[in-house]
């Protein structure tokens, strides 16, 4: 019996549909859309409408103003802005995950210290007010645990460890568990925008790379945007973004705000 001509239409769709699923790269997040905030109108007037290197620009401009904390600030600043929901005499560890109680602070093992996640190596700023300083990438972490993750570049994959939370290290980088992921994307590519080279600190920009050592760049790009899409923000983000900027250094992170714009400036 002859194979009719809408038959073979059926079938060369079919081929066609096995041959697309086939070939096609799996996705592994949607991109993040578009947001409007109550900031729009005011704080990010300039930026709105701007991609690529003009809304980086743009965005440097409007963060940089911005009120500089000592180091030893910073202490009693993160027992506000990254204090636990459930408990007010904690704070929530970054990496691990742990409710851990305020009055723990310090250096010895079982106490939490200030965690640079863009590693202060990176660029050699130290602890000094400016990128050291700046709360916006500072957040509390077990001691030994910010030891583990010391100034490594971030990537996917690597072996548990104590305390670990789900984060993950290996030779060169380390993976935050799942629930921070964009966090720590957000925070590095807020320094890079920051950061531009023309207030006297390194001019910080991210690369796919995982070897960065000393050199002012932190990596992986394609991991972190990956990961600001995967982990979008959440209300603990968005009210430490919010304290930061209404109570200690009067600027805020875009990328909270605003998580497409990683896409559009990268």
């Amino acid at each position: 019996m002859p194979v009719r001509p809408r038959r073979l239409k059926s079938l060369a769709l079919a081929v066609s549909t096995v041959l697309v699923a086939l070939t096609a790269p799996a996705l592994t997040a949607t991109p993040a859309a578009a947001t409007t905030t109550a900031y729009d109108s005011t704080y990010y007037k300039n930026a709105i409408g701007k991609t690529g290197a003009s809304l980086k620009s743009s965005l440097n401009t409007i963060i940089s103003s911005q009120t500089k904390l000592s180091y030893s600030a910073v202490w009693e600043a993160l027992k506000v802005t990254d204090q636990d929901p459930d408990n007010s005499a904690n704070v929530v560890l970054l990496y691990s995950g742990i409710s851990r109680s305020k009055s723990l602070n310090g250096g010895n093992v079982g106490n939490w210290n200030r965690e640079h996640v863009w590693a202060q190596s990176h660029g050699d700023f130290g602890t000094s007010a400016g990128p050291g300083t700046d709360l916006h990438h500072l957040r509390p972490e077990d001691v030994q645990v910010n030891s583990t993750r010391g100034n490594k570049d971030f990537d996917l994959g690597g072996s548990s460890f104590t305390n670990s939370g789900g984060s993950l290290t290996d030779a060169n980088s380390f993976e935050p568990r799942n629930a921070v992921k964009g966090d720590v994307a957000r925070m590095i590519l807020y320094m890079a925008v920051r950061y531009e080279g023309t207030d006297g600190w390194p001019d910080l920009e991210p690369n796919d790379a995982v070897t960065n050592g000393s050199v002012p760049y932190h990596g992986r790009l394609s991991v972190l945007k990956q990961w600001n899409e995967q982990d979008p923000p959440d209300a603990f983000e968005e009210r430490r973004n919010q304290l930061i900027y209404t109570t200690y250094q009067g600027n805020r992170n875009p990328f909270i705000d605003h998580p497409e714009w990683v896409e559009a400036i990268w």
